[in-house]
């Protein structure tokens, strides 16, 4: 389950409320977005059930997506302790980033 978010102090107050999150930025119109986002949410709740997900649409949302400079869609930011910590564009491996998130999942998580 994931959290939409579309105003900058809406996205601050989320980010500093959790100490290991990810936003998902993406838009209506792209095909990699849609074919992408079931996948990784997929992923991320089955291999990484305590990151908390936020979904930002760049479209309704472009002053967000500018201020966490997001220039290419999909876009995943991964934060710790409220400091980007991952960041992955357009077609990324899933493998990979499940590789790179599992050392900083287990060291906010304890798992």
């Amino acid at each position: 389950m994931s959290t939409k978010l579309s105003a900058l102090d809406e996205f601050n107050d989320w980010l500093g409320h959790h100490a290991l999150c990810a936003a998902y930025f993406s838009g209506p119109d792209c095909s990699v977005c849609a074919a992408l986002k079931p996948k990784l949410f997929e992923l991320l709740q089955q291999r990484f059930p305590k990151l908390v997900l936020g979904e930002v649409d760049c479209a309704l949302s472009p002053e967000l997506a500018a201020q966490q400079t997001v220039f290419a869609i999909p876009t995943l930011i991964v934060y710790c302790d409220g400091r980007e910590a991952i960041r992955k564009v357009r077609g990324f491996s899933l493998g990979q980033l499940a590789g790179e998130l599992e050392r900083p999942y287990g060291i906010f998580t304890g798992e």
